[in-house]
């Protein structure tokens, strides 16, 4: 066979074709970030979500991949992979559009683990993204097949298409959640990338047909007016005072009666709560008061001269330690600076003895010299705790951060008879400290509840703790102690020990979930 019958027809510059490979690249995975971030308000940011999002994608990039071979053999032409292009970015635009109505059907479901609807909801949202990334998919191949002149230069073609496609995906990657996401907003994101490649599409046919670029100039145009009309809130849940969308997290403030309450991602749980002349919280927030008590008889109110707390959130846990124990130092970490700046603004995080950090809190103890009277750790996302929060390894490093009679106390989620979390984190703590006790927040008619798990220095028991809280002097700790003693109990070791090399945390909470649904 001829040289030349392997040559395509194509009008299309070689440099043109190259940047449409770049940028289907680029598009591809920043859709893929983007969704993601899509669902994060609706089901969360668990390793279980990102799986489905992640195996999809590459089904659809898989089958785009195989049906781009079949046309361009079919149809060899640079016209059509512009069009196919353009109709990929037009499906790319449309995502959050068509997306709304079903996550808010979503949103009704999440919280009361309606299986049926719920995975229903999720599948249907997943599908919404098939057309937009098969049709992105089909661009590397049939680029392929029209760059290619010969057998002889067939490697250094398609070297050079995987090679593009391949930067595009990771530049893709790092503005998306860097720039794009963060500055404006997971809808203009989807939009911003959608006039991306069509600007490409445009550029390329107003070489190979100007009546389509023309079509394709219309949509540009649409998509750009979408994109400048205010987005609205992405849940309109009633309350909401504000949101944004950080690096790390789809942030709500809510107010609800008198109070303020932050929510993350999903809504399934409340982060932090505020009121203008806030006593208790009336939540898990309270019950870290009471962990210095674990302690041998006796421990005194005068003893807490410090706290570290790791998931600062809007700084409730903070706020009220300064009204019990006065301006004493607090170091508050929080990886997430916008979630830092929304207390700032709205949950009054103010207190001059507050230092709060925007950081990684295994991180920020791996770099502190000091050491606490109390560590608190409130850094999960309902029902979901980073596994390197949890490990003996890590408290281990808590360990070495802690006074002499240091405790450090982990706020664990539940279901009303499932402890499996908990358990688990108390057997954990007891390969570190000598004693470990738990107390149990009431679940007061919610699905999903809190325990406490307090490890100390020095070896308690269950008694110290009651002996230590039967008076204490300060109204707040009395009251709070009114409500908690009689839920505390001495842990029982028979949960399984999390590591660093294993620490199959959503497992155990997947397993809590499925029981509960199935109950």
């Amino acid at each position: 066979m001829p040289t030349s019958a392997l040559r395509p027809p194509t009008s299309a510059p070689r440099p043109l074709l190259y940047a449409l490979v770049f940028t289907a690249g680029f598009v591809s995975l920043g859709v893929e970030l983007a969704a993601g971030r899509l669902l994060d308000p609706w089901f969360g940011n668990s390793i279980l979500v990102w799986a489905s999002v992640i195996g999809l994608i590459l089904l659809y990039l898989s089958v785009g991949y195989w049906l781009g071979g079949r046309v361009a053999d079919r149809d060899p032409r640079a016209l059509t992979l512009f069009t196919l292009a353009g109709f990929a970015a037009v499906a790319v635009g449309l995502i959050p559009l068509i997306a709304r109505p079903i996550l808010a059907l979503a949103a009704d479901v999440f919280v009361t683990y309606n299986a049926a609807i719920l995975l229903g909801s999720f599948a249907a949202t997943l599908l919404l993204f098939g057309p937009a990334v098969i049709l992105l998919g089909m661009v590397s191949p049939f680029a392929i097949r029209l760059l290619v002149q010969g057998r002889e230069d067939a490697g250094s073609a398609s070297g050079g298409v995987f090679a593009l496609s391949t930067v595009g995906s990771i530049l893709g990657v790092f503005v998306t959640v860097l720039v794009l996401v963060p500055n404006l907003g997971t809808r203009r994101t989807f939009f911003t990338l959608a006039l991306l490649l069509l600007t490409l599409v445009i550029l390329g046919m107003l070489r190979l047909d100007r009546r389509r670029a023309l079509f394709f100039t219309l949509a540009w145009a649409l998509l750009l007016a979408l994109t400048l009309l205010p987005p609205g809130l992405v849940r309109a849940d009633a309350g909401t005072i504000a949101e944004r969308e950080s690096a790390y997290n789809y942030i709500q403030v809510v107010q609800n009666g008198p109070e303020v309450l932050l929510k993350l991602n999903e809504g399934a749980g409340v982060h932090s709560v505020y009121r203008e002349g806030m006593g208790l919280a009336d939540g898990i927030w309270d019950y870290f008061l009471l962990a210095p008590y674990f302690n041998p008889v006796p421990a005194r109110p005068q003893d807490v001269d410090s706290l570290l707390m790791i998931g600062l959130a809007a700084g409730t846990v903070p706020k009220l330690f300064t009204a019990a124990y006065g301006p004493i130092p607090i170091d508050g970490v929080e990886l997430d600076p916008d979630i830092i700046a929304t207390g700032q603004r709205y949950f009054a995080m103010t207190e001059p003895n507050l230092r709060a950090v925007a950081q990684d809190g295994r991180y920020f103890l791996r770099g502190q010299a000091g050491t606490y009277d109390v560590i608190a750790i409130d850094a999960y996302r309902p029902p979901y705790i980073p596994f390197h929060l949890t490990t003996v390894e890590f408290f281990q490093e808590v360990r070495h951060h802690l006074n002499g009679s240091g405790v450090v106390a982990v706020n664990v989620a539940r279901t009303e008879g499932d402890y499996t979390l908990v358990d688990a984190l108390a057997s954990t703590m007891a390969q570190v400290f000598p004693s470990v006790l738990i107390i149990d927040e009431p679940m007061a008619g919610f699905d999903l509840g809190n325990s406490l798990v307090v490890a100390s220095m020095q070896a308690a028991t269950l008694d110290d703790f009651l002996a230590n809280t039967a008076d204490l002097p300060e109204p707040l700790l009395a009251e709070v102690a009114r409500r908690a003693r009689p839920n505390a109990r001495a842990a029982v070791a028979t949960g399984p020990v999390l590591t660093d090399d294993l620490a199959p945390i959503e497992q155990i909470i997947h397993g809590i979930v499925l029981r509960y649904i199935l109950r």
